[in-house]
């Protein structure tokens, strides 16, 4: 039995553009022509349709989908299988996205309502960038204490902010000074400002023990954004970022030689 373009359209579910499309490539061309020259299409073309479609609604190209067609045993398995694969992560992300979104609505519940000129009093310069805030989420998003940090920032009132902005603003002075002043990153004042970011973090969001602190600092040097909640742009300088990280990881080292040492001491 034979079918038009109009009726092949109209059961398939596709527009006659597209069929028209799929036959200019060379992928699903009709095996017959009625005597006035239209298109007519005939039981085996609708089942090389149906594949087609099956391969287009999993994400494949008219390539991938002409190369499958072309060879099907040689292909079709190993193709499906790396589509498997991609369709679940990207399943995987989506789900991560979706729980990004439920915690963002929690915050917006629960967090502290301010204006904008309260947010500017209280935040200041330091602005939160929504696009890497929802990377963080998505790299830290199975870590207890990235659950820890939003559980714990969620319920901080308007004063605590203020608190520990302030704290943040006093510590930062004290960082561009030692840093201004030529301090080594591995000196007792770079390493003891390091250590003072790692406990106000444990302070204020999450315990952050040493190899933590390592891998927030490594976040400094990598994207710009992370070192922006920090320290805002019109405060840093050329090499802070890097230098911060380095007292961090200094820092981090002093402490391993002095678990070592009690170790040894009690041995």
């Amino acid at each position: 039995m034979s079918y038009s373009v109009g009726q092949v359209s109209a059961f398939a579910g596709v527009t006659v553009r597209t069929l028209h499309h799929y036959d200019k490539a060379g992928l699903l061309s009709p095996s017959d022509r009625s005597h006035a020259g239209y298109r007519l299409y005939d039981d085996a073309d609708l089942v090389r349709l149906q594949q087609i479609l099956f391969y287009r609604e999993l994400g494949f190209s008219l390539d991938e989908i002409a190369a499958i067609l072309k060879d099907p045993q040689a292909n079709a398995v190993e193709q499906l299988r790396a589509r498997q694969r991609q369709l679940s992560e990207e399943i995987a992300r989506l789900q991560r996205l979706a729980e990004v979104a439920e915690r963002a609505i929690e915050v917006q519940q629960t967090g502290v309502a301010l204006t904008p000129q309260e947010r500017f009093d209280v935040f200041g310069e330091i602005t939160f960038d929504l696009s890497y805030a929802t990377e963080a989420e998505l790299k830290w998003a199975r870590s207890d204490g990235q659950r820890e940090a939003m559980t714990r920032a969620a319920a901080h009132t308007k004063d605590d902010w203020r608190q520990l902005m302030g704290e943040a603003a006093a510590w930062r002075a004290e960082l561009l000074a030692a840093f201004d002043e030529g301090e080594p990153h591995d000196g007792e004042r770079a390493m003891d400002l390091a250590e003072e970011h790692r406990l106000h973090v444990s302070r204020w969001f999450t315990s952050c023990p040493p190899d933590m602190h390592r891998r927030i600092a490594d976040d400094f040097v990598a994207d710009p954004r992370a070192f922006a909640l920090v320290v805002p742009p019109s405060q840093q300088r050329p090499g802070l970022a890097a230098y911060m990280c380095r007292a961090v990881h200094a820092n981090a080292a002093r402490h391993a030689a002095g678990r070592a040492d009690s170790e040894e001491g009690n041995r």
